[in-house]
């Protein structure tokens, strides 16, 4: 049973370098910061604003292009009525 589990959810997810996106349960689009950039990273931005969440937590944004600034910056697209997970900080 997990393992069929595992497929589905894996089938349903698409990956980029910087994370992956599962389709949203409401339609929405929403950004889960899933780690910081290294121990010097407390408080990211997210297009030069601070992201109010919580790592895990997800965040409701816009689809499109961002930047998240923490230890570096990094440019990547979040498509619509997704969940993105960003968890890749390298180059």
């Amino acid at each position: 049973m997990g393992l069929v589990l595992l497929i589905s959810i894996s089938a349903c997810a698409k990956r980029s370098l910087r994370g992956h996106s599962l389709p949203s349960k409401d339609g929405r689009t929403y950004l889960v910061i899933d780690e910081l950039n290294g121990s010097a990273c407390v408080r990211p931005l997210l297009d030069g604003r601070p992201w109010p969440h919580p790592v895990g937590v997800p965040g409701s944004v816009s689809p499109g292009k961002h930047r998240i600034t923490c230890g570096g910056e990094i440019e990547f697209v979040i498509e619509p009525r997704t969940t993105f997970h960003f968890d890749y900080w390298g180059p």
